[in-house]
């Protein structure tokens, strides 16, 4: 049973350092934003518009 613990935490350990190797990664390599850039939202070219 102890072993499985130390199994688990380890586990756990791995968990979390890929997280914030992912999170790290993300943060990273983002496109700047300036002001003024518009944000493209990606929608279907048939779909209705409803304004």
């Amino acid at each position: 049973m102890k072993r499985i613990g130390v199994w688990a935490f380890y586990a756990a350990g791995a968990l979390a350092i890929l997280y914030l190797a992912l999170y790290a990664y993300a943060a990273f390599t983002r496109r700047e934003l300036a002001p003024g850039d518009p944000i493209h939202l990606f929608r279907k070219p048939d779909a209705p518009s409803y304004s």
